[in-house]
Formats: structure tokens, sequence, C-alpha cells
């Protein structure tokens, strides 16, 4: 998918707060007489009560698992959805595709994940990383994708991720599973709570409810339903949560009955 590139943004860092215009810290900034109103960022208002449905420009919305918090908010024209994983006794975190918006991804990352590990972005396709850049200079942490995808992003990943990785933020960990056919270098993050309770499967654009992400022939698209198959369905239990790129969550419950129309629907 075509995207266009976003402006630059910055956060803030350690204990000083920066003027959004020049950057000079806040207590060098000029004195009013309160004839004109100050302006400030107002604090990004998360939803705890999850439903797994957002929209671009509502409120994120943010479930509580053991062992780690998932924030869900959706950006920009095609409804991407970015992901922020925060390990709950640690306050480590990774954020999934920093697809859009990078103002309103930054104040998430500057409000709500303390210590951010690591950027991952799930395939090649420009609505998945637009704000890439921006994030990845304001945040000055590693970056990470597939190396069949890697040359397509305009920042060049620190970490390239095959299947069968881990990625790993204080506590939690999440395994690497690769999806070939959307992209070459499809991804998918699976982490499973602590206890070895449900799993919670981010799966870019490879998984959606109703079928499997976009294909360019029919080659492609029976190798990524293989994947799928073989190495979601087969692996993980019908309570496993699937969060896709863009739109609502399923599971894979909701999902197994439809497997074999899908397949006869082809590509």
């Amino acid at each position: 998918m075509d995207a266009q590139p976003s402006g630059r943004a910055m956060v803030s860092r350690g204990t000083d707060t920066f003027c959004a215009t020049d950057g000079r810290p806040a207590t060098h900034l000029p004195v009013f007489d309160g004839s004109l109103p100050i302006m400030t960022e107002q604090p990004m208002v998360i939803e705890d009560s999850y439903t797994g449905h957002v929209s671009p420009g509502s409120a994120p919305q943010r479930r509580t698992v053991p062992g780690a918090t998932i924030t869900k908010m959706s950006v920009g024209p095609m409804d991407n959805n970015v992901y922020l994983v925060v390990c709950s006794a640690t306050g480590k975190s990774v954020l999934i595709d920093a697809a859009n918006e990078a103002d309103r991804v930054n104040q998430l990352i500057g409000e709500h994940a303390p210590s951010l590990d690591l950027i991952v972005t799930t395939h090649q396709h420009g609505d998945h990383w637009l704000a890439l850049e921006d994030v990845a200079a304001a945040t000055r942490v590693d970056t990470a994708a597939h190396p069949l995808d890697a040359d397509a992003l305009p920042v060049r990943p620190d970490r390239l991720l095959d299947d069968g990785d881990t990625v790993t933020v204080g506590e939690v960990t999440l395994d690497v599973i690769h999806l070939a056919g959307h992209t070459p270098g499809s991804v998918a993050l699976a982490l499973t709570e602590a206890g070895g309770g449900r799993t919670h499967l981010f799966t870019g654009d490879s998984l959606f409810p109703g079928g499997v992400g976009k294909t360019a022939d029919a080659d492609k698209f029976a190798s990524l339903l293989t994947d799928v198959e073989t190495k979601l369905f087969d692996r993980y239990g019908d309570d496993t949560v699937v969060y896709p790129g863009h739109g609502d969550d399923t599971t894979l419950g909701a999902e197994r009955p439809h497997l074999g129309e899908w397949r006869e629907r082809g590509w």
C-alpha cells in the first residue's frame, strides 16, 4: 500500500520539558502577560475497557494480561493499528508498527512506555512504517524487521528477525513467526501470558477476521495460507487472540472453521 511521508516529531527525555517550536527547556520560555493562552499538549487518554475496536482519532485502548499490558491505537487514513506491549514488572516495552501520525505515536510512547526497547515492523508496506523514521529518531531505540523486507524500509533495521527468534522486553518474551505471502518477509509476534495462559498474536497484514491478507498471485496465497495454518492454527489454541494490522481483533477459534472456505475461495 502506498503512503506519503509525515513530519518529524520530538518527545521529552529525562526531566526536561521542551518547547514545541524551538526545543528550549520550558524554564527559558518568555513570560506571557495573560492576554494570550499558553497552549499545552493534552495528556493522551487511554481506555482500559478493552473491546479491540478503535478508529483513527479515537482513544487508544489498553488490555491488561498476566505479565503485560497491550495498548492498541488506530492511526492514519487506512485505519492502521499500532501496538505497544509493556512488561508489567519492568516497564520495558516494544512498539509494533510505527504506522502513521508520528506525533501521536511519540506521545503514546512518552506518556505510557517508560522504557521503550525496540520498534518492530511487521512487513514492508508503507502504511505500516510511515512514522518509523520520525519515531526511531525521537526515541533513539533499535528497530527490527525480517531480512526479506528490510531493504524496503526507510530505516535500516538494527536487528533482523527470522522464524523462531524471540523478542524479549523485561520479563516478557514474544516469539517471531515468519509468514511468507503478503510480502516475502512478513512476521507475526506471539506473546503467551505468564504462567502459560492465552497467546496474543500480532499478525500484521497476514491474518484478519475473515481471511488471510491480500496476495499478488495464487502461489503467494498458497504460501501464506499454509504458513498461517501450520504456524498459527496448528500451534495455538482457540482462545488465542489475533491483533491484525487493520481493524478489529478476532480469535483463532472464531476463524478456524473457515480455513477450508478460504482455501477454496483462493486469492
